[in-house]
């Protein structure tokens, strides 16, 4: 987007100031753990200095892939921790109920994730040109976060994949590695992610609205 997305300013205030806020009000969150870009880290204490944020928190460095830095931010955690919520800085929308739901089914399984069925058709192509087949949208669902795991879960998983040199995009991939279950959490309000400008007027009309309760329904 040309510039650092968490730093632009949404509904008044920067988009990581949301997002570091609803982790902030959510009452099942004891610690925050931030892990940034070296060299980022004064911006994140700057917001947290504006916003007067009121759990304890750290701030991290992240490492050169995704697996890597939540590596090191799992290394941040109190030993005692018994659930991480892995959580993409870049979705201010996530309600306190979502982040509810995902830590209770991993409480109970071990792992969970918010996702949302996928409804548009998929088409399946090797080249970008021409399409191979449809795929089964009644199979398919789009991975969110929050991603919850229980402690030894995500580091057993992390360890195995880091060991591999493989490279994914969401943690969940990490615990098929080691056969580990993970719970899909549906996600019914609305949790986009900020990628690209056009996605800052959608993020802006949700943020504006009053909060409404959006429940959640676990699928086995």
């Amino acid at each position: 987007m040309g510039r650092d997305k968490l730093f632009l300013h949404v509904a008044d205030k920067p988009v990581i100031a949301h997002t570091w806020g609803q982790f902030d009000d959510a009452r099942f969150i004891n610690e925050i753990v931030i892990v940034v870009r070296e060299g980022t880290e004064k911006n994140f204490l700057a917001v947290a200095k504006r916003y007067q944020f009121k759990k304890k928190f750290q701030i991290v460095v992240g490492g050169a892939e995704r697996q890597d830095s939540v590596w090191n931010g799992l290394q941040a955690v109190p030993e005692e921790t018994e659930i991480v919520v892995i959580h993409d800085a870049a979705r201010p929308c996530v309600s306190e109920e979502l982040i509810a739901s995902t830590i209770k089914s991993a409480e109970e399984i071990g792992a969970a994730v918010a996702a949302h069925p996928v409804t548009d058709t998929i088409k399946e192509s090797a080249d970008g040109r021409l399409i191979q087949r449809t795929l089964d949208r009644t199979k398919l669902w789009g991975m969110e976060t929050p991603q919850t795991f229980r402690l030894e879960v995500i580091r057993r998983a992390i360890s195995a994949a880091r060991a591999k040199k493989m490279i994914f995009t969401d943690d969940t991939a990490a615990c098929e590695l080691i056969g580990q279950p993970v719970r899909l959490v549906s996600s019914i309000a609305p949790n986009p992610k900020v990628t690209v400008p056009g996605d800052l007027p959608i993020v802006e009309a949700l943020l504006q609205k009053p909060p409404v309760s959006d429940l959640q329904k676990a699928v086995a």
